[in-house]
């Protein structure tokens, strides 16, 4: 007898291949939630919740019986499946000869998959897909079908785009044509499909349509998304443009990058218990050689009281490790700060950002927007495995938006909450944490002491599993101090323990919370440090969090770096601290809270001040000094000198400087966020140094943050220097957002403080930012006038550097009024001669490519490429590859003008390769723009197409006015 049910479509069962009679919809939809985890058992409040998301009727449980009753009654016949009741809930229990469509599909396509052979895994994959009827779960609507059901289209979806590869590798896609195109129709966003539809163009002798399709597919990127075509789409259309004839199909997710993030804390030392836990975590993950069932939500861990301690984190990670192999497309991790002594919960936008350079995307490739932002995230996970740690959360909305969107991953979330509402609109299994029993407390103190010892004493270990109210953190911490204390017996620290507890007592409240109660342990442990590691852990209750870096302890402490990371082992080998990364530690949030208690307690404001002022310098100095690495200044802000002690980072050069903001721009922004009252200056100084970095990575929304923080610090101790650095930070973000109005109401606020302090720089930059502002309207002509305000400004304080640059943007604005552009080349003249006075080669770089931009618009071809040559060698010499990129397209422009199609084309593919190489933020407009001129020009390569330029000397001599007006708004480059 062979009994098959099927899911994907409506809900039914055959025998033998007779239809069977399965009730109403509800009742079926009780079967459904039953196959898709097909013998597991399934509790019957996530039976309701599924079955009737938030509309279950009073006497839910009643009626779930009946409809399992009658069920049990239509498939009591085959004897091959059955309904089974367990503790808590049901399982459906099946033969052999029993196939559920859902897991068929899943087996075969994993199947296909592991192949290497292209035609068989071609035949698995068209046998995966047959399975389909029609949309999975018809006629069933809850939250939790809803979900299922995209989860299982993106899923076909995957198998689809997989099948396409093969077919095209196998040669077929002339037949494969009609059928790529349709499916282009309905997901127009989806680069690796809009790549196979162009191959099949393209291998169809239909490259001008391949392009075509290009072409539209980056307009709806760039319109729906905010983003450019991804690397792997870009190869495809690179290869079309040089009539490629067999370029690759892209494996894999679309334009997906390479990376592969392993985020995961440190594996959990000497872990004990939970295996009730880790059993139900286990439940939920498919076993290794069988690739059905994939988890479709996220699993909750919480504790039922909501206490904190009782080891989420802990299991989280323990697990985490023990199943990484599962997910070989990457681990990801982020703490949320959901319950932060600080207050400083992770935003959302924040983590997906995070998940995102993690996967190694761009910046260039990141949209704005946390929805456009997650909608990329879910893409890149669409078709991998990966395990999503969502660690320490608040509420279920923080959560939601990082939850990946497709079968396949699995997303862990901890929290002290218990959030039913991801059970109710999401499916998670939920999950409650308890405290240890008096056993599992004892087996984690035998665990990490050794048997012979804790056998030896048992009533010590009773009393302290006692004080430590089954607490895992609490239980973490005595252990550890009686591991570095070998010879002292545990009824001595069991004493010791019942001092400190009734001393205590008065704090803890008398609740019994056992939360409280640890900070028994806590002082307890902390009397037991040496003077200087008392005296560090309190310490470190000042500093922002998330996490720190040793150079920055060696501040806050004030002491050499080898004392001091001698002091950090002594915290971290009593549980006090944990190196959650390699360098990089960390504070439970429980241990933080203590130490901000103590160190406001115990020491002096003098003592706490000096730590502060510290600490704060180090990071200001240092990010000060990789601000300077990352872009030369014509106006930097000079801090104050650093307390001794703050020892600031030496770093040496671009590189080392952005892997530093790459490491501390979380702290940076915390700190700015969390300075207290008397380093106001600090505030904005931090603001304004990180600034750079911020804007570069697209980090528009923190850089508007921190620069609302920077300005009310400074207005509270009316310091206008302050207040109009942070008025011009305010700009910056605005004009990176669009908010063109409110980018020229902080300029202008800026202004009129600038000219109050007789801040001549100061002017200077925001008429250059005005400047700006106006170009991007078309308003030259204002632009003009803002330049030369800014040049006579850089020439009242003589900086030779802002002269040179104002003289430069004069010479562009001139060339886009289109009268003035013989005037132009006397301002880039006077330019080139400052900045060679000044020995700034990358100056001469620009001016010599504002020397191109000038010969170009006036027709003189000839010069306008040797400039533009010599631009490009300086940029290359000085490692610019950004503007090495713009010249070659500058380059390539002139090319074209001269037609010259061939050079042209060369000149701009050379400069799309190296915006792939630095992914740089900002590369988007300019790749736009190649690709739009790439298109426009013949497909096939050919000789003759103009007559090559004659280099001509780097000179420019005077030529007739220009006949013909720029095709683009000039690009001021500094």
């Amino acid at each position: 007898m062979t009994v098959e049910f099927g899911v994907l479509g409506g809900v039914e069962a055959h025998i033998d291949g007779r239809p069977v009679a399965l009730g109403h919809t509800r009742q079926r939809g009780v079967l459904a939630v039953l196959l898709v985890d097909v013998d597991r058992p399934v509790t019957t409040d996530q039976l309701t919740e599924r079955v009737w998301g938030n509309h279950a009727p009073r006497r839910a449980r009643t009626t779930l019986h009946s409809y399992l009753s009658r069920l049990r009654q239509a498939l009591a016949a085959t004897g091959e499946a059955v309904i089974a009741r367990q503790p808590g809930g049901y399982v459906l229990t099946t033969s052999d000869t029993v196939t559920v469509d859902l897991h068929s599909f899943r087996r075969t396509a994993a199947e296909a998959r592991a192949t290497d052979d292209d035609a068989r895994a071609a035949g698995l994959l068209e046998q995966a897909l047959g399975s389909w009827r029609a949309e999975p779960f018809a006629a069933l609507d809850t939250p939790w079908f809803n979900a299922l059901r995209d989860t299982l289209v993106q899923e076909r979806l995957a198998a689809q785009l997989d099948l396409g590869d093969l077919r095209l590798r196998l040669g077929q896609h002339a037949a494969l044509l009609p059928e790529l195109s349709a499916r282009a129709e309905a997901h127009p966003l989806d680069e690796r499909l809009a790549g196979q539809l162009m191959l099949a163009l393209h291998r169809c002798g239909r490259s001008a349509d391949a392009l075509d399709h290009f072409h539209r597919t980056r307009g709806r990127l760039g319109e729906e998304l905010g983003i450019e075509p991804g690397p792997a789409l870009r190869d495809i259309q690179t290869a079309v443009l040089r009539q490629d004839t067999a370029p690759a199909p892209t494996p894999g997710p679309p334009a997906s990058p390479c990376a592969v993030p392993a985020q995961l804390p440190l594996a959990v030392a000497a872990f004990t218990g939970r295996d009730g836990e880790l059993a139900q975590l286990d439940a939920i993950l498919p076993a290794t050689a069988d690739p059905g069932p994939v988890p479709q939500a996220a699993v909750v861990i919480s504790a039922v009281s909501g206490t904190a301690g009782v080891g989420k984190t802990a299991l989280a990670v323990h697990w985490a490790h023990r199943v990484r192999n599962a997910f070989p497309d990457g681990q990801l991790y982020v703490n949320l700060r959901g319950f932060d002594p600080g207050g400083s919960v992770v935003d959302p936008t924040e983590a997906v950002r995070g998940f995102l350079d993690a996967f190694g995307v761009p910046p260039a490739r990141i949209p704005n927007g946390l929805n456009a932002q997650v909608g990329l995230y879910r893409s890149l996970l669409a078709g991998r495995r990966v395990l999503v740690v969502l660690d320490n959360a608040r509420d279920a909305a923080q959560v939601r938006p990082l939850l990946p969107g497709a079968a396949g991953c699995l997303a862990l979330v901890t929290s002290r909450n218990r959030l039913a509402g991801l059970a109710a609109t999401e499916g998670a299994h939920l999950l409650a944490v308890d405290l240890l029993t008096t056993d599992q407390a004892r087996e984690l103190l035998t665990g990490r002491l050794g048997a012979r010892r804790t056998a030896a004493e048992p009533a010590a270990v009773d009393e302290i599993v006692t004080r430590c109210a089954g607490l895992p953190l609490a239980l973490a911490i005595v252990a550890a101090r009686a591991a570095d204390r070998p010879h002292i017996p545990l009824g001595t620290l069991a004493h010791e323990l019942r001092s400190v507890d009734g001393r205590l007592d008065a704090l803890d409240g008398g609740d019994g919370d056992p939360a409280t109660q640890v900070r028994a342990v806590l002082s307890w442990s902390y009397q037991a440090l040496s003077t200087d590691a008392a005296r560090l852990f309190r310490l470190l209750g000042l500093h922002p969090g998330p996490d720190t870096a040793l150079p920055a302890v060696v501040a806050l402490a004030g002491l050499p770096p080898a004392r001091t990371r001698v002091l950090l082992t002594e915290l971290i080998r009593g549980n006090l601290l944990t190196e959650h990364t390699a360098g990089r530690y960390t504070f439970h949030d429980l241990l933080r809270a203590y130490a901000t208690e103590l160190i406001t307690t115990h020491d002096s404001d003098a003592t706490r001040r000096s730590a502060t002022h510290r600490m704060l310098d180090h990071y200001l100095h240092t990010a000060h000094a990789a601000d300077a690495l990352l872009t030369r200044r014509q106006d930097p802000i000079t801090p104050a000198p650093a307390q001794p002690g703050a020892r600031p980072e030496e770093l040496g050069n671009r590189r080392e400087a952005l892997a530093w903001f790459t490491a501390e721009h979380s702290v940076v922004l915390a700190a700015v966020e969390q300075t207290p009252a008397g380093f106001e200056a600090h505030t904005w100084q931090l603001a304004a140094a990180v600034a750079t970095f911020l804007n570069r990575q697209g980090r528009w929304p923190a850089l508007a943050a921190a620069h609302t923080t920077a300005l009310n610090a400074a207005s509270r101790r009316e310091d206008r220097a302050g207040q109009a650095q942070a008025h011009r930070g305010l700009g910056l973000a605005h004009t990176q957002l669009n908010h063109r109005e409110d980018a020229r109401a902080h300029y202008a606020l800026a202004l009129g403080l600038f000219e109050q302090l007789g801040d001549h720089t100061g002017q200077a930059r925001i008429h250059k930012h005005l400047g700006r502002v106006a170009s991007d309207r078309g308003e030259y002509r204002e632009a003009l006038g803002h330049a030369h305000e800014a040049l006579a400004h850089y020439r009242a304080v003589r900086n030779r550097l802002g002269q040179a640059v104002a003289l430069d943007h004069i010479g562009r604005y001139q060339v886009r009024l289109g009268d003035q552009a013989r005037t132009a080349l006397a301002h880039s003249r006077q330019a080139l001669a400052l900045v060679e006075e000044i020995g700034d080669v990358n100056g001469q770089a620009y001016t010599w490519g504002s020397f191109g931009y000038i010969h170009q618009h006036l027709g003189e071809y000839g010069q306008a490429v040797e400039c533009y040559r010599q631009a490009i060698d300086l940029f290359h010499k000085t490692d610019d590859r950004f503007h090495e990129a713009t010249s070659l397209a500058d380059l390539g422009d002139t090319h074209r003008a001269a037609a010259d199609s061939d050079a042209a084309r060369d000149a701009w593919i050379e400069a799309l390769t190296i915006i792939d190489e630095i992914s740089l933020l900002g590369t988007a407009p300019l790749r736009a723009k190649i690709l739009h001129s790439l298109d426009a020009l013949p497909s096939h390569r050919r000789a003759g197409t103009g007559s090559p330029v004659t280099a001509a000397p780097t000179t420019p001599p005077p030529s007739p006015p220009a006949t013909r007006r720029p095709d683009r708004p000039p690009r001021p480059v500094r």
